[in-house]
């Protein structure tokens, strides 16, 4: 899967959101300062040819829609990140993250609350 740059993630963020939409839908979802309507349109189209979004015919205008689910593109972000920063250990990742957000002892039980709850 292909890494979507910061803009086109953002977009892409919109669309998981409304889950479909037409352009001018996503637009009010993206973050200050807004791009401008044709802007957005490229980039849309950009994610089509890359296969993050499909469209439908709606009178003269399409619609479009997110084909890759927004789950598969974390696990595949949250994969790279964990291989590019952590030499592949979510056990390092995680304990990165517990470190620098200064987590206490319940919020880590929480964690591993949830990661057991996950499992089964």
């Amino acid at each position: 899967m292909i890494k979507l740059a910061k803009r086109e993630e953002q977009i892409m963020q919109a669309f998981w959101e409304l889950e479909r939409a037409f352009i001018r839908d996503i637009i009010p979802l993206l973050p200050d300062p807004k791009p401008h309507y044709n802007s957005v349109a490229t980039m849309v189209k950009i994610l089509e040819e890359k296969g993050f979004l499909g469209h439908e015919v709606i009178g003269n205008m399409y619609q479009y829609f997110p084909v890759i689910p927004r789950d598969d593109y974390q696990s595949h972000a949250l994969k790279d990140i964990v291989s590019q920063y952590f030499d592949n250990s979510y056990p390092r990742m995680l304990a990165f993250f517990a470190k620098e957000q200064n987590l206490g002892e319940q919020e880590l039980k929480e964690i591993l609350d949830l990661i057991k709850n996950g499992k089964s």
